[in-house]
């Protein structure tokens, strides 16, 4: 079992998780992180530091599509070992519906 990140982080990407992450298993997209399944080490530190609410277990009723879906960018996007900056507009996007159809950008961030 693991941490996922959901469709909560778009564009709020706060990154509060990685203080807590001793696994450093975070990869950075433009506009959210996801989590290596297998480098996490779930130990769930990561979970209630997310302003979000975005990470949740990988075990959970629909975490599946998440599973996958941090599957996927997790071997695209870099590895994100200490914090960068937030969106200045990340408040107003928590809680946000649908931001995976509308918002969610697959590019890996730009460092």
């Amino acid at each position: 079992m693991a941490y996922v990140v959901t469709e909560s982080c778009i564009r709020c990407k706060f990154q509060d998780c990685l203080q807590s992450c001793p696994a450093t298993c975070f990869y950075e997209g433009e506009n959210m992180l996801v989590i290596n399944q297998e480098e996490c080490i779930d130990c769930g530190a990561c979970e209630p530091e997310c302003p979000a609410e975005a990470i949740t277990r990988d075990n959970i009723p629909g975490a599946e599509k998440w599973v996958e879906f941090n599957r996927k960018y997790a071997a695209l996007w870099p590895n994100i070992r200490k914090a960068g900056d937030v969106p200045e507009d990340a408040e107003d996007w928590v809680g946000k519906d649908n931001k995976l159809n509308t918002e969610f950008k697959p590019q890996a961030a730009a460092r």
